[in-house]
């Protein structure tokens, strides 16, 4: 494992062949603690492949100066992916309208 989360990746190699392939990264959350949102591609065999986006949202903790795999949600399609983003923004339209009524 990495000792700085920059380091992290879910980049997965088996045989000389890459099995993950991390495309891109966000850091939601830095500290002993850490919140990681992936996006991959899977290698697919039977196309002789790699198969379509996937996302992932990653924790990890640090202990003994490595960070560690704690929890993972993945994302399971483009669909679910944008009713995620849907909920939230609603709901932090909503929470906004509040703080701005209370003001």
């Amino acid at each position: 494992m990495a000792s700085n989360i920059d380091e992290v990746t879910i980049n997965y190699e088996e045989d000389g062949v890459q099995i993950v392939k991390e495309l891109d990264k966000v850091l939601l959350s830095k500290g002993s603690w850490a919140t990681v949102l992936y996006r991959y591609v899977q290698w697919e065999k039977a196309k002789n492949d790699y198969g379509p986006d996937r996302y992932s949202i990653r924790r990890y903790r640090k202990v003994d100066d490595e960070y560690r795999q704690q929890a993972k949600f993945n994302i399971s399609s483009k669909d679910q992916a944008l009713k995620l983003i849907d909920a939230l923004g609603k709901w932090v339209k909503e929470e906004v309208k509040e703080e701005v009524k209370e003001e």
